[in-house]
């Protein structure tokens, strides 16, 4: 059972990166699997098929992920810093990957929705739901700022959680598009401006 374990483990590694590499249409079940260091027959024991593959792919990706903005959104520190915080790691994630292959690999939810949701209904349909359950995490900080007199009285918590999901994966596209995770900095000033956060709190929030 452990080495039966370890082979599905290398396969869905070896995806991950290849994924974050090159994207998913390129791939061959071949090439991952010999990335794998496994047999061909190995991959259709545990996936039926290269989307079947795709789509645990970016489940666990998001499992991970979202462990790491729960902690961040979830901690003790003021709503803003929170917001922040979140900000600041997704900006470190960047560059500690640029390091590792030379390039800003992006986000995988963002490449992979860019590539696939006019191809692959079932993958569109997860990416959406996780992109939403972001909007909700991100929502509960927005709310709290607003209650504690932090952000503007008339912003709308669902839709301000909205546009800061969505611009934390423009800004990681750019970062990608220019191999430059310094683009993520505008995002800490734009949420700022997003949230009609008062000049008082700014000064408290750095």
């Amino acid at each position: 059972m452990g080495r039966t374990s370890d082979a599905k483990n290398k396969i869905l590694d070896a995806a991950a990166t290849l994924i974050e590499q090159r994207g998913y249409t390129a791939l061959g079940v071949a090439e991952i699997c010999a990335a794998a260091g496994v047999p061909k027959g190995s991959f259709y024991y545990f996936f039926e098929s290269k989307q079947a593959l795709a789509r645990t792919v970016i489940d666990e990706h998001w499992v991970t992920q979202r462990r790491q903005w729960e902690q961040l959104l979830g901690s003790e520190r003021d709503p803003l810093q929170r917001l922040r915080d979140l900000f600041e790691a997704t900006e470190e994630v960047q560059r500690v990957g640029q390091q590792k292959a030379g390039v800003v690999a992006g986000c995988l939810f963002g490449n992979l929705a860019l590539e696939l949701s006019n191809q692959a209904e079932e993958i569109r349909g997860r990416l959406q739901e996780i992109f939403e359950e972001q909007i909700s995490l991100i929502e509960q900080v927005v709310v709290e700022a607003k209650e504690r007199g932090l952000a503007g009285p008339a912003v709308d918590s669902r839709e301000a959680a909205r546009s800061i999901v969505a611009q934390i994966e423009g800004r990681v596209l750019l970062a990608k598009l220019l191999n430059d995770p310094t683009q993520l900095e505008t995002l800490w000033r734009n949420c700022l401006d997003l949230l009609q956060v008062p000049a008082q709190a700014r000064t408290t929030t750095g």
